[in-house]
């Protein structure tokens, strides 16, 4: 008997296109050939067990869940520990390399490019948790979620532990309670994490992209390769870009998927059908943004030189310490400034401040001396907390 699906080739899928032509229903045109085959192999005492008491979606939940359990398991899983992993080893690499964040798209307390990368890999391994966590149900229990036909046949057999013990022999999970359908409540679940990752997967392109742009990375040159078909100089970030599209195409086909799967007319209605045959594509689309997003972190080298020019022409982000030192201070008897805030407020907003404009004002601090000189020393450049520490 397993040669029915050993030796299925083209022989069988034109005897199947030939058989649906004329039943308009795919899995009773895979029955008719299963019996065929069945008869060929001298076995027509069994042929009417074929598809015995079930329906089409007794097959097709455990089809399904097997295919997109081993889809995820043995393929998008895997493709996305490899970003991961690249990740993490930027993360360490440049735990050190202190650099100007921006919130709002202006200066702000600095960080390391080793500790924002180390977020993303921070977000990405929780949410590939729980899809590794992942559930894949199946029916077994005919029309309507019953066993009427099963009982009509044999009433005195346990089809429920018959069912339960078939679909955990192949390693999914059984639902006992269903209509006609699984009620693909797991799928939904399973692609809303897997479009969640999408959309850290997306941050992180068009973070890396913004770095680009700036500077602090810089694109290894392929040897061959052209940017652009009129400037010679051009080498374009198309790794990053490619990846955020398709992980809108993925998000977009994942968000439909999830929001059409939940609902299914009365016992069953055939719109879940449709839906499931873009399963593949979604994912898809995502595994081709994780071999981008792959490609494209193996050709970035960090500008460290970059990433401290940005950091010494911004030194008002110490305004922060300065400003909050000055309050430790008056908590503790050391000082009587008043709001510290506004004072720094006045000198930094909207202004440039240079490393001696800083000093001085400093030096004209009413505040402890440890104070003083702990905030003479600091320098935009090692005002990154303990971003290193986070990043390793």
């Amino acid at each position: 008997m397993r040669a029915l699906y050993r030796d299925f080739g083209q022989a069988e899928i034109d005897w199947l296109a030939e058989k649906e032509a004329v039943t308009q229903h795919d899995v009773k045109a895979i029955e008719y050939l299963v019996r065929d085959r069945l008869s060929t192999l001298g076995l027509d005492g069994i042929a009417e067990l074929t598809h015995f008491a079930a329906t089409s979606e007794d097959i097709n939940s455990a089809s399904y869940a097997l295919t997109v359990k081993r889809a995820v398991e043995e393929v998008w899983l895997p493709a996305l520990d490899t970003v991961i992993a690249k990740l993490r080893e930027l993360a360490v690499e440049h735990a050190d390399a202190a650099m100007l964040s921006r919130t709002h798209g202006q200066p702000a307390t600095p960080s390391t490019m080793g500790k924002e990368l180390a977020v993303f890999a921070w977000r990405l391994e929780r949410v590939r948790g729980q899809i590794a966590a992942s559930d894949y149900l199946a029916k077994f229990s005919g029309a309507t979620g019953t066993w009427s036909a099963h009982l009509a046949a044999d009433p005195d057999a346990d089809w429920p532990t018959i069912a339960r013990e078939y679909i955990e022999g192949l390693g999914l999970g059984f639902n006992i309670l269903t209509t006609q359908i699984e009620s693909h409540d797991w799928q939904v679940e399973l692609y809303d994490r897997v479009r969640h990752a999408g959309g850290i997967l997306h941050n992180l392109a068009t973070d890396i992209w913004t770095y680009i742009s700036l500077g602090y990375f810089a694109q290894i040159p392929v040897a061959g390769a052209t940017g652009s078909s009129t400037m010679p100089h051009k080498i374009n970030p198309i790794r990053f870009e490619n990846a955020e599209a398709n992980l809108e195409i993925s998000g977009a086909l994942l968000a439909s998927l999830g929001q059409t799967l939940v609902t299914s007319r009365l016992q069953r209605d055939l719109t879940d059908s449709t839906t499931q045959r873009n399963i593949g594509v979604a994912f898809g689309h995502s595994l081709l943004a994780l071999d981008n997003l792959r490609r494209g972190l193996n050709a970035i080298s960090l500008s460290r030189d970059v990433l401290l020019a940005d950091l010494d022409v911004n030194w008002e982000v110490l305004a922060e310490a300065i400003q909050t030192v000055i309050r430790a201070e008056v908590v503790a008897g050391r000082s009587t400034i008043t709001d510290p805030y506004a004072l720094l407020k006045e000198l930094t907003r909207g202004h440039r401040v240079g490393a001696a404009d800083l000093a001085e004002f400093v030096q004209g601090l009413e505040i402890g001396d440890a104070a003083k000189q702990r905030l003479l020393a600091l320098t935009p450049a090692t005002y990154t907390g303990i971003a290193e520490k986070l990043a390793q």
